[in-house]
């Protein structure tokens, strides 16, 4: 059956958005997540064994060998397939979750429905996300079309983003965000899983997050800016220069907005902040946990490393921040996440 053009141009999107991802320099020129502020204290004497750090956690139900998410990126093309059987194939093994890209392409036509329902066949056990653009919902009569694709992947938790940003910048974007804050509400009390929003590289501010929390939205994705620039990806796709270059770097830095959303936590103590954006080492992680992240979470750089490395690569990149984040724990004196949690760190400029 031929497709539809307009339903082809999405699934063509999805698949322009990885390689551009992979293959070119999408990263925000100047701007950095900010990590590179903020210092631990070196503890010489830490007084615990290194071989008994323990790095488990719970997200979602389910125990995480470390408080790790490899972010939403891919599906809705052919080619999609493997590389999300092949993330959560890893993902799986190392005991860490796992998020699809935006399964808006699920909603037009049922053709790579299996590039997205191939993750819970690899991966049984761990937690897996779902994922939905923020005009999407806007346009929301009911939610049955959501818990469609939820149960599409027997997903644990759906994530709605939020990206005004590159629907601005997006040949065929978007712009229309009235009412999403209202979809957003009806899907955190109709849907049987928990909601999580997130941004996806320009960071949410405190104000944002108390919207979100007002309605009942327990996780929270900062999703900041210093890793990947969507804007800088759309402005690629366009190939030509364009008013729009000027955002290449607009957004809130990862570490701000993680600054920011966290103080939420005394007014909703069991709000649920994922730290994502730029994070690209295990010290990155633990700072993230430090400064009250429950998970963090990054994308293009193993993605990257999947598609030019294989699995292997993939699996020994996710070991080396794993071994980094231990070892940061051994030269602050913390055993366990929830020591690390509440380690002092401080911003140093």
């Amino acid at each position: 059956m031929k497709l539809n053009p307009r339903l082809h141009k999405t699934s063509s999107r999805k698949k322009d958005h990885v390689l551009l991802t992979v293959k070119k320099d999408v990263k925000f020129k100047e701007k950095t997540n900010h990590f590179e502020k903020w210092e631990f204290c070196h503890n010489a004497l830490p007084e615990i064994n290194f071989f008994e750090i323990d790095t488990t956690t719970v997200f979602l139900h389910k125990e995480l060998s470390f408080p790790f998410l490899i972010s939403c990126m891919t599906g809705g093309y052919k080619e999609a397939k493997l590389i999300n059987r092949q993330l959560a194939e890893v993902c799986e093994e190392k005991k860490i979750a796992l998020g699809v890209g935006s399964q808006r392409q699920a909603l037009e036509n049922s053709d790579y429905h299996s590039s997205f329902s191939i993750v819970r066949k690899a991966a049984p056990t761990i937690p897996i996300i779902g994922n939905i653009g923020a005009s999407e919902v806007a346009q929301l009569r009911d939610t049955s079309s959501i818990q469609k694709l939820a149960d599409m992947i027997q997903a644990n938790a759906f994530a709605i983003h939020l990206n005004p940003l590159q629907e601005l910048i997006q040949p065929e974007g978007s712009t229309n965000f009235r009412g999403v804050l209202n979809g957003i509400e009806k899907l955190v009390n109709k849907l049987s899983i928990p909601v999580i929003v997130k941004e996806i590289g320009a960071g949410i501010s405190f104000n944002v997050a108390k919207k979100l929390a007002d309605v009942g939205v327990t996780y929270i994705d900062v999703a900041g800016a210093g890793g990947t620039s969507w804007a800088g990806v759309e402005i690629l796709r366009k190939n030509k220069s364009s008013w729009q270059e000027i955002f290449w770097d607009w957004g809130i830095p990862t570490a701000d907005s993680l600054t920011q959303v966290s103080e939420l936590k005394k007014e909703f103590p069991s709000l649920q902040i994922i730290s994502s954006g730029g994070i690209t080492n295990g010290i990155e992680i633990a700072k993230s946990v430090a400064m009250s992240a429950d998970v963090v979470g990054s994308a293009r750089p193993l993605l990257q490393q999947l598609i030019n490395y294989g699995k292997k690569g993939l699996d020994q990149l996710i070991n080396d921040w794993h071994s980094q984040l231990k070892g940061a724990m051994f030269l602050v004196g913390a055993l366990t996440i929830d020591e690390l949690q509440h380690t002092a760190i401080q911003k140093v400029s």
